[in-house]
């Protein structure tokens, strides 16, 4: 059904791992109303097909036009290597005039390669976006002369999602996945966390991995850019409601949601159910 309230911004991931997103966004941009919407029945999206991906995403970008978003931001990686550019260039402009999908992927590739010393930018991210090369090119595209190297991290989302991520099995999985890394690739001096649900193991990763390498999230890029592009653009700004509101859905258990939200200082929210 058609909501007959406009002026949403929208934040889509897979699961819980937008979340390090919107959080930013409040941060940055308190003023504006929100509405999450994490697709943890189907999570995760890294492991799917092109096709597959696409077709939950528009799904999910569809229904929160629906709701009354005038603009929506995939915090999911995989979402926006594999499936924005065909929802930017094929559907906005016949079915969604005037409204905007935007990405994390590229403001984070923008600057990241700068942060480099020795020229050789890592990247963890999910099978989806390490398949699609989609970091590489746009790193090395903005900062020629950088390497980038990749490893994909199958296993992390099915754990952080499952709320298994601090525990021993966890940790010595993700563990296992950094030393490999690190072993492969010495000359390494920055790594991008590629994935929205990486943060929420932050404090872990930024215990194994040496002081000397930097460690990038996106969620602080991420916000600064969107400031960035509501001021430049009015059209889309000015149909946005100031009124600090935060809805969220989700297309598993809305209970679990809701006692996920709780746990990680969200407070007590009211979760409505996404319908696939």
């Amino acid at each position: 059904m058609q909501n007959n309230h406009k002026g949403y911004i929208g934040v889509f991931d897979s699961g819980y791992g937008g979340l390090t997103i919107l959080k930013e966004f409040q941060k940055r941009l308190p003023q504006y109303d929100y509405i999450y919407l994490g697709d943890n029945a189907r999570a995760p999206y890294g492991t799917r097909s092109f096709e597959v991906v696409y077709q939950y995403t528009l799904e999910c970008v569809e229904f929160l036009f629906a709701q009354g978003c005038e603009i929506i931001i995939l915090a999911c990686n995989t979402a926006s290597a594999q499936a924005l550019r065909t929802i930017q260039q094929k559907v906005l402009p016949i079915k969604y005039p005037g409204k905007k999908v935007l990405g994390v992927l590229r403001p984070s590739t923008e600057m990241v390669g700068e942060l480099s010393k020795t020229k050789v930018v890592g990247v963890l991210a999910t099978t989806g976006t390490v398949k699609s090369e989609s970091y590489k090119i746009e790193i090395e595209k903005f900062t020629p002369g950088v390497k980038v190297v990749q490893q994909a991290c199958p296993l992390w989302v099915p754990i952080i999602e499952a709320n298994q991520h601090t525990t021993k099995e966890g940790e010595a999985i993700f563990k296992k996945d950094i030393d490999v890394f690190l072993e492969a690739h010495p000359k390494v001096d920055t790594i991008v966390l590629g994935c929205t649900h990486y943060p929420l193991i932050y404090n872990y990763l930024r215990s194994i991995i040496p002081a000397h390498i930097q460690l990038v999230t996106q969620g602080e890029i991420v916000a600064e850019r969107l400031e960035d592009y509501l001021n430049r653009h009015t059209e889309i700004s000015t149909r946005l409601n100031r009124g600090t509101t935060l809805q969220f859905y989700s297309s598993e258990n809305s209970e679990d949601f809701k006692s996920y939200l709780k746990e990680n200082d969200w407070g007590d929210q009211k979760v409505n159910h996404f319908t696939l």
